[in-house]
């Protein structure tokens, strides 16, 4: 996170102990509040006040380009977060969460896997571009095609998902439909009614990467439904975390699943503000288009440059300024 203070103290055991805590938290957005119970060592993120000039280009035809001066707002920051859940090393689930301190707001915007991308590569699918290139592409491709900056990034497995539901003791969940399907190439088997149901780890993730059934049947709306059932997921294991009062051995165990360039003072000062914040200042919103599109012989979701351009600047924006639709690269065929 460049905008955020990175000197901590590296020779101290607890404060790495309680960055992978709080690391398997940010995936759950809501849940970074784990820590914050068990946090005591605070360093307040620092953002530069110099105005941060962005070019964009004009229209076609002009031969100029206007610069657009940017300020950003005081801690205000972006976390690209990811989870590395397909046989192929795709990235299927990724949210942009935008944690605005003095609004006491988190807003996590869901980006459908299938979103298309202005790009050359084999695939011009999102879920591609962390096979294709890790993080860094995956962050790269997000701020082009959204036109705002990723402060960071944390990046977690299966492993990791099951690992911290177990840990906060399994969550309540109503599963929203009958789930009947198996993949023996994942050994992924998932069989469960209708209805509300104590979900352990290993459940939880079974039933938030559910689609469709092999005899037919799924969400009416594709991976958008199931982008619902993880936000749904998602507020419902925030309510369990919010209960508890210890994470004392969550740490280790999630050390060798989690990826991030955040620091362990970054972490400690945003978990105790998103704990400030609290579910109650939590709002999803997911990417909008149309998941019915073609491109290159791939099926696609497009997105809306309106509608998409306003969500940008209600949920994603750290500026002080609002951004301009042609800061952003939507593809539409």
């Amino acid at each position: 996170m460049n905008c955020v203070q990175r000197s901590y103290n590296k020779n101290s055991g607890e404060a790495a102990r309680r960055l992978h805590a709080v690391l398997l938290a940010a995936l759950a957005i809501s849940l970074i509040v784990l820590a914050a119970q068990t946090l005591h060592r605070r360093s307040a993120p620092k953002i530069a006040d110099a105005p941060v000039a962005v070019p964009v280009e004009l229209a076609a035809g002009d031969d100029a380009q206007v610069v657009a001066v940017r300020t950003r707002r005081p801690y205000c920051y972006t976390i690209l977060v990811s989870g590395i859940d397909d046989a192929g090393g795709g990235c299927d689930t990724n949210l942009l969460v935008r944690l605005d301190v003095p609004n006491g707001r988190i807003d996590a915007v869901s980006l459908p896997r299938d979103t298309l991308l202005h790009t050359e590569r084999h695939s011009n699918k999102l879920n591609f571009a962390y096979a294709s290139g890790g993080t860094e592409r995956l962050r790269a491709d997000v701020e082009r095609l959204l036109g705002v900056p990723v402060d960071s990034s944390v990046t977690v497995d299966l492993k990791g998902f099951v690992t911290m539901i177990d840990r906060i003791g399994g969550v309540d969940f109503d599963v929203p439909a009958d789930m009947d399907y198996d993949d023996p190439a994942q050994n992924l088997h998932i069989h469960y009614e209708q209805g509300p149901r104590h979900l352990s780890g290993q459940q939880a993730m079974e039933v938030v990467r559910w689609r469709k059934n092999n005899a037919g049947g799924g969400y009416a709306d594709a991976d958008l439904g199931r982008i619902a059932t993880q936000q749904s997921f998602l507020k419902a294991a925030a309510r369990q975390a919010l209960r508890l009062r210890n994470v004392p051995a969550l740490a280790q165990m999630l050390s060798s699943c989690v990826k991030t360039d955040l620091t362990a003072a970054n972490l400690a000062w945003l978990a105790g503000e998103a704990a400030k914040i609290g579910t109650e200042g939590l709002h999803f919103h997911t990417l909008p288009g149309d998941g019915a599109g073609w491109y290159r012989g791939e099926s696609v979701f497009v997105l809306d440059p309106d509608a998409t351009l306003a969500l940008v600047n209600e949920a994603l924006n750290p500026y002080g300024q609002p951004i301009a639709a042609e800061e952003l690269d939507i593809l539409v065929p």
